[in-house]
C-alpha cells in the first residue's frame, strides 16, 4: 500500500523541475520497467500494480528494497503518471552522468548538434543501442536524454549508452588531435554508398531537425557525407532516420 503523502511526494516528478532537482528520472511501462529492473541502474522507488510485482519479483527482490516498492491502485498510478493510459508500472531511477564501463561493440560516436525532439533523440538512442554504439555525445543544448518522452522512444537503451553532454567544439578538437575523423551528415557530402568508411575509431555528427548542422561544428568536420535523394522530392531526411541509415552502413562495412 502507498500513503497519500507518497503519492503527493511521487506525483511531483510529473515536472521536470523536480526531476532536474533530486537528478532521477520516471520511467513508465512494462518492458522498459523490466528492462531498468536489469541495469546498473539505481532505482529510488518502484510503484506498480500487484500483478506487475507477482511477475517480476525474482528480479525486483536482487535490486529494489522492500521499503522501496509501493503496491497501488490504476487510480493511484493515474496521479502520478505522465501517460494518458498508465501501463502497470511507475519508476523513479537515479540519473548516471556517464557510463564509463560500458564497451563499445562498434568503433563509431555519435554527436548531436542541437537536437530537439524528444522522439528523434530517443529513436537515435534506441538505434544506437541496437547497432552496438555506446558513446553518444551531445551539445548542451540538445533536449535532456532524461526527458520523458525520450526515455519511453529509447526503449531501454537509456540503460545501456553512455550519454554526455559537453560542448562540442573542444570535444571534436580533442578528436583532431588525436587522428579521428569527424564525419557530418550534410546535404553537399559525398555519396555515403561510394565512401569508404573506416573500421577504425570515427564519429559522426547529426544536426539539428531544421537547421542542420551550426556552422562552427561544421568547420571541425573532416568528412563529409550525404544520403542520395532518389526520390527528388523532400528536401531532407528526418535526424534520427539519417543517423540510422549512416549506422547502418557503418556497421555493414566494419562487420563482413
Amino acid at each position: 500500500m502507498i500513503s497519500k503523502n507518497k503519492l503527493k511526494e511521487f506525483s511531483k516528478y510529473k515536472t521536470s523541475k523536480f526531476c532536474d532537482e533530486d537528478n532521477v528520472f520516471v520511467v513508465e511501462g512494462t518492458k522498459i520497467a523490466a528492462e531498468a529492473l536489469q541495469s546498473e541502474f539505481e532505482i529510488v522507488a518502484i510503484c506498480a500494480l500487484e500483478s506487475w510485482f507477482v511477475e517480476y519479483r525474482t528480479l525486483i527482490r536482487k535490486k529494489v528494497s522492500p521499503e522501496n516498492t509501493f503496491e497501488v491502485t490504476t487510480a493511484e498510478l493515474e496521479r502520478i503518471s505522465t501517460l494518458k493510459t498508465p501501463n502497470q508500472v511507475w519508476m523513479l531511477i537515479k540519473r548516471q552522468s556517464n557510463n564509463e564501463a560500458f564497451q563499445s561493440e562498434t568503433n563509431l560516436t555519435i554527436v548531436l548538434d542541437k537536437i530537439q525532439d524528444p522522439g528523434n533523440l530517443g529513436t537515435i538512442i534506441r538505434t544506437c543501442d541496437w547497432f552496438g554504439i555506446r558513446n553518444i555525445v551531445c551539445s548542451p543544448d540538445t533536449v535532456s536524454c532524461y526527458n520523458s518522452k525520450v526515455v519511453q522512444a529509447s526503449m531501454g537503451g537509456i540503460f545501456r549508452t553512455n550519454i554526455n553532454y559537453t560542448p562540442l567544439l573542444p570535444f571534436l578538437d580533442s578528436c583532431t588531435n588525436n587522428n579521428t575523423p569527424i564525419y557530418g551528415a550534410l546535404l553537399d557530402g559525398e555519396n555515403i554508398y561510394n565512401t569508404q568508411l573506416p573500421a577504425s575509431n570515427a564519429v559522426l555528427v547529426i544536426g539539428n531537425e531544421s537547421k542542420g548542422i551550426s556552422d562552427e561544428v561544421i568547420a571541425k568536420i573532416t568528412n563529409r557525407l550525404t544520403i542520395p535523394n532518389i526520390g527528388r522530392s523532400c528536401e531532407s531526411l528526418n535526424a534520427s532516420v539519417a543517423n540510422g541509415i549512416i549506422c547502418y552502413e557503418f556497421a555493414r562495412l566494419n562487420n563482413k
